[in-house]
């Protein structure tokens, strides 16, 4: 098997993305595939970190949060990633992989609290760490929180696991023209406002100049081509 480009990697999945064709919740289906992926990588020797949303099961911006006061919504999208951990997690084990939900938030009876030592510890014993609760406050986003453990963790690259196969001059679902960008930099993507990850998280990772690959979690090998450093997805770069 091929060398792989990266020692240690945060991936950064949708809670969407655990949706497969539902409408909500979690489908098992699709979370068996993604695990399935995620085990070939770890059993390549890479180090994988996961932060996970929670727009599966709620979504502090959603219609069902309107009215709502947006910290309490935030919260119970925290509390949504929990969920999508935990299943993440024991979809994990059930291959026979060894995964650790740490959580920003504190629940101590159902995941440890993220304690960054502990983190990169697990990492260095070759588990699998899924950090939940986003970055544990209101108004920051999981994208936010993957440009934060990212940096925090020393990881070399953050890979964004979207339903689209990379950045695109324009949206592919609405432009037939729309061309896909193998790599941009971070100041390309200002420049013509190419939505890759929100504000916050584009502007931690350009500053701490960790670059992001975008690409799809839903194209079968994808996660291993990046890995291997192939030319799948869009390189974002300082």
């Amino acid at each position: 098997m091929s060398n792989p480009a990266y020692k240690r990697v945060l991936l950064k999945l949708s809670g969407e993305a655990l949706m497969g064709d539902d409408a909500y919740g979690i489908n098992r289906a699709t979370i068996e595939r993604m695990v399935a992926d995620v085990a070939e990588v770890a059993r390549m020797g890479v180090e994988l970190a996961i932060v996970i949303g929670g727009g599966n099961i709620f979504r502090g911006v959603a219609p069902g949060a309107q009215g709502m006061d947006r910290a309490t919504a935030d919260y119970m999208g925290m509390l949504a990633t929990v969920m999508n951990s935990l299943a993440l997690a024991d979809a994990m084990r059930q291959v026979g992989i060894t995964a650790r939900v740490m959580s920003a938030i504190s629940i101590e009876q159902v995941v440890e609290p993220y304690v960054r030592p502990k983190a990169l510890q697990y990492l260095e014993e070759g588990k699998i760490v899924v950090f939940a609760a986003g970055t544990g406050n209101p108004f920051f986003t999981t994208d936010t929180a993957a440009a934060l453990r990212g940096s925090e963790i020393g990881a070399e690259i953050v890979l964004k696991a979207t339903k689209v196969d990379g950045v695109y001059t324009a949206d592919p679902n609405k432009d037939r023209n729309a061309v896909r960008y193998s790599t941009i930099t971070f100041d390309e993507a200002i420049a013509k406002h190419l939505q890759v990850m929100d504000a916050t998280a584009f502007a931690l990772c350009r500053d701490q100049k960790l670059p992001i690959k975008v690409f799809s979690i839903v194209k079968p090998g994808a996660l291993k081509n990046v890995i291997l450093g192939e030319d799948e997805g869009t390189l974002v770069h300082v």
